[in-house]
């Protein structure tokens, strides 16, 4: 098998924002980010949104470990999705993703994400009206699902975004009804492979580093965007790299130890950019996920999970749990 592709870091709405951005690319082994949807509807956005969402945009759009962040924009409406797209070629981004895939009903209800899989003529009246916008050397990428309510139209869909100017296309290998739910469906990924010329990425259910094996050759993509699975396992996109197309041995990673620099750094980030009042709650949420790869951070999870006082949760986490030996025991399915 050919050398892996690029790894991408997933959007991922109410989880990966700025400060897990910070931190999980800290940890090595991604290429480039997305930032979780900046949502556009009838208006011209200031300046100030697209920095709050992306505050990236300081320092270059790069993480402060100097990974590329490509903001992505969700809406139907093409000339205003367009305008928005020009203020932030004008403020410097390296490129503007589009958001066809976001499977949420408040986002669904409005008009947004992946309810406009149904109609490919909309999402290429998107694609041409954001290319046209922008400046020609600037790079316009679309993340889509399989589809809406089933995958009849994948392909129509990918072929109307390229159609449209898109360069690279993300396809989350499931449908909007079939949210989050395992298992992902790879080999349709392959049916779009066939179909459109452009770079193609792989995204959804890639836990381990046989999970991206895996969806490697069910797809054809050798690029690929790790979400949850990173989430979960901040050394996978190293352990995926590692391996190469070798066979994989066990879920590699980094040690319970070598994490606690990076869960230091995020809730420092947190601490700079979240209200007090929410921070435990983030603190929380990663260890959610944490708990799924590392057992130690299930002992935590399960000690912790009802302490909302977030300078007592945090010096317990850092002392108490920072060196506790893993329990022998399997961790828990996280479900998101």
């Amino acid at each position: 098998m050919s050398a892996i592709g690029p790894l991408l870091l997933a959007p991922m709405e109410g989880l990966l924002d700025h400060t897990l951005r910070d931190a999980l690319t800290r940890a090595g082994g991604i290429s480039r980010c997305v930032s979780e949807f900046i949502r556009i509807t009838d208006q011209l956005l200031p300046h100030r949104v697209f920095s709050r969402i992306v505050p990236e945009e300081a320092n270059g759009w790069r993480t402060p470990a100097g990974v590329l962040v490509r903001p992505q924009l969700l809406g139907s409406d093409p000339a205003c999705l367009a305008d928005n797209a020009a203020r932030i070629a004008e403020m410097g981004a390296p490129g503007i993703d589009l958001n066809f895939g976001c499977p949420a009903k408040i986002v669904n209800r409005h008009g947004g994400g992946a309810t406009l899989l149904d109609e490919p003529e909309l999402l290429h009246r998107i694609a041409r009206s954001v290319r046209a916008a922008v400046p020609e050397g600037l790079p316009v990428s679309a993340k889509m699902r399989l589809g809406n309510q089933d995958d009849s139209r994948a392909v129509e869909c990918a072929l109307a975004l390229v159609e449209g100017g898109v360069a690279e296309l993300v396809v989350h290998a499931r449908t909007k009804a079939q949210a989050y739910r395992p298992p992902a469906y790879w080999e349709r990924v392959a049916d779009i492979r066939q179909a459109v010329a452009v770079p193609l990425v792989a995204n959804g259910e890639i836990w381990t580093v046989a999970d991206a094996q895996a969806c490697r050759a069910a797809s054809g993509c050798d690029a690929l965007m790790l979400g949850r699975g990173m989430v979960a396992n901040p050394g996978l996109a190293l352990a995926i790299l590692a391996h190469g197309g070798a066979e994989p041995q066990g879920q590699g990673g980094l040690s319970w130890a070598e994490l606690q620099p990076l869960l230091q750094s995020f809730w420092a980030s947190v601490c700079a950019h979240i209200v007090p009042r929410n921070r435990a709650g983030r603190l929380k949420q990663w260890l959610n996920y944490l708990r799924r790869h590392y057992p130690e951070a299930q002992a935590a999870y399960a000690a912790l999970r009802t302490d909302n006082d977030p300078q007592r949760l945090a010096h317990r986490l850092f002392n108490e749990f920072a060196t506790a030996p893993a329990p022998q025991q399997n961790a828990p399915q996280v479900m998101a």
